[in-house]
């Protein structure tokens, strides 16, 4: 088992879920079937909203897989606020009745790891976010930003300075969804338009080129 997510249920979900349930257990003995009924019906509910099904990784070695499930908000290009250069910006609103879990666009080392918790100067807009820049085993940065929104809504990052990560690999969560940020190369070749939906660790939003 990874300990970056578990199988089928997210590792953000387990404390509610069996929380939940040891309740509706307790409440079912002590008190009966009658009271019990709303706790039961809010383990389904939490296991719907905690989902986390593993996804098919294609092997493509230099694509950049979209990190969650959603719509593609805006492609352009324009500064890094990470990393001070120029780069190809994709932005996608996470599907609120989604999942939740955010998985690496790339495969390699994380390089840096960054936590704004409100607006900085050329970061953020005030909310929450978690940057990680990953290098790649050909020397490409890709910074993925996980932007949070209302205190539920605070992005968690699973991945450490130093570590390697897998394409696609979970290495985070938004409860709820909010949005997240993947800053590119400037010579990547993008496949993602605004509108698009895309899915997490299927979905090819770039290709990184190298002759």
């Amino acid at each position: 088992m990874s300990r970056t997510g578990y199988p089928l249920i997210s590792r953000e979900g387990w404390p509610a879920i069996l929380g939940v349930t040891v309740l509706a257990v307790a409440v079912h003995h002590f008190a009966g079937l009658a009271w019990a009924v709303p706790l039961w019906l809010a383990v389904p509910a939490l296991l719907f909203v905690f989902r986390d099904p593993e996804r098919p990784i294609p092997a493509l070695p230099l694509a950049v897989l979209s990190p969650v499930d959603g719509r593609v908000a805006a492609v352009g290009k324009g500064v890094d606020p990470y990393l001070g250069r120029d780069a190809v910006s994709i932005g996608i609103e996470m599907n609120r009745l989604g999942v939740y879990s955010t998985r690496s666009p790339v495969e390699g080392k994380v390089v840096q790891r960054w936590y704004t918790a409100r607006a900085e100067a050329g970061v953020g807009s005030g909310r929450p976010r978690y940057g990680v820049q990953v290098r790649t085993d050909e020397g490409d940065d890709v910074v993925l930003a996980m932007v949070g929104g209302s205190r539920l809504r605070r992005p968690r990052c699973y991945v450490q300075h130093g570590e390697r990560i897998g394409h696609g690999q979970r290495c985070g969560h938004i409860l709820f969804g909010s949005r997240v940020e993947v800053y590119l190369p400037a010579n990547s070749r993008v496949n993602a338009r605004a509108g698009d939906r895309v899915t997490a660790g299927v979905s090819v939003l770039a290709t990184l080129i190298h002759k």
